[in-house]
């Protein structure tokens, strides 16, 4: 799709900062994080809602956030849990099926207590999870 974000960060016509790439997925920083270490996982075909995706995918990218995603965040992040969120239509900002790996933290700020002076700087982030 011509004006997709995604499909242009794919094809590298869009810079991001890759934690993960292969034939099926890559796993990118999400810009706006929620908490540190918050990534997107996007499917390399254009495809919109998870109706659209295939099983092949979803199983994919999951096995992949089971083996290796979750693991490396919690080493090198120390997070203490990761919640996995999608919207489909109605609050998907882009039209692009995505999966947001939302690593948690005590006080994280996803609850009512927040300490925002813990959020790191996304580039400290991605050097942290790439070095």
């Amino acid at each position: 799709m011509e004006d997709c974000i995604f499909c242009k960060i794919v094809k590298g016509e869009a810079p991001s900062k890759t934690i993960y790439e292969d034939d099926m997925i890559q796993i990118i920083m999400n810009i706006h994080p929620s908490t540190n270490g918050h990534l997107l996982v996007i499917p390399k075909e254009h495809v919109v809602t998870i109706m659209d995706t295939s099983n092949e995918v979803i199983i994919h990218a999951l096995d992949i956030v089971r083996e290796k995603i979750y693991p490396l965040l919690k080493e090198r992040l120390h997070c203490k849990g990761l919640t996995l969120s999608q919207n489909n239509d109605l609050g998907q900002e882009v039209k692009h099926y995505h999966l947001h790996l939302t690593p948690r933290y005590e006080k994280d700020g996803l609850n009512i207590e927040y300490d925002s002076k813990k959020m790191l700087d996304l580039d400290e982030v991605y050097e942290i999870l790439t070095k």
